[in-house]
């Protein structure tokens, strides 16, 4: 897979990592979706010109992406690649719901690789350049994120047996927000320019160690409830990506 350079050239490769999960019935082709529709959304407000600097903006964008493709491509090729990568994609045939594959790729996507590409695409300019396009596409996000909720009844009945559990427990239950991750993100996305390429493996390293815990309570919550609530969600849930993509697009 080409190293891509351009929004619609990182929307091409995420249709073909879809098709071909749809081919192959692969679970890793739900982040990819979710993934697709707001790398879309995104390129419509750039050729709207709707960001106070477009072109840097499709630059961290298409960086940002190119993170995910080489994890994916690598992956594919049994090449090393960060741990928490590595958690998502080799639990793509665990028993998972729905919205834990999703929130697996979202969490490393969003909370390492985000804070990566930003650091670097900034790298000897000023951080606060792309502040406020950075909070502009957290709010387009967070419209995607209420669309996606409520497409996920569609073909996952039972979820609303996740909010019922998190009433009665203490433990936080599954954050299924982008904009709050990304809000994270901006704050380690800091942390590594600070520290500039040079000396930032250290704290990548230690970044990925924390996001892959985080992963591993994705996808075994240490609340008992939380865990049977999954379970039973996920006994009603369509094992078909292909029926489930196709449920999640229909408007």
């Amino acid at each position: 897979m080409s190293r891509a350079t351009t929004i619609q050239e990182v929307i091409n490769q995420l249709d073909s990592i879809i098709e071909n999960a749809i081919i192959t019935n692969n679970r890793l082709g739900l982040f990819a979706y979710v993934y697709r529709r707001t790398t879309a959304e995104i390129l419509k407000e750039v050729q709207r010109g709707g960001f106070e600097n477009n072109e840097l903006l499709e630059q961290l964008d298409v960086a940002f992406a190119n993170l995910y493709l080489e994890a994916y491509d690598l992956h594919q090729n049994n090449a090393p690649i960060s741990k928490s990568w590595l958690f998502a994609f080799t639990n793509k045939d665990e028993s998972l719901t729905i919205l834990q594959h999703i929130m697996m790729g979202m969490n490393t996507h969003i909370n390492l690789d985000l804070a990566i590409a930003t650091s670097n695409v900034m790298e000897g300019r000023d951080i606060q350049m792309v502040k406020n396009d950075f909070d502009k596409v957290n709010a387009i996000l967070f419209s995607i994120v209420n669309e996606v909720q409520d497409r996920l009844s569609r073909v996952s009945p039972m979820l609303f047996l996740l909010d019922m559990a998190g009433q009665n427990s203490d433990e936080k239950v599954i954050d299924f927000s982008m904009r709050k991750a990304r809000q994270q993100s901006w704050y380690h996305a800091n942390l590594l320019w600070s520290l500039g390429q040079d000396h930032q493996p250290e704290a990548v390293n230690t970044l990925d160690n924390v996001i892959l815990e985080i992963s591993k309570f994705i996808k075994s919550p240490k609340s008992r409830l939380i865990r049977f609530s999954l379970k039973t969600i996920g006994r009603f849930e369509s094992k078909d990506v292909g029926r489930i993509i196709s449920k999640l697009k229909a408007d």
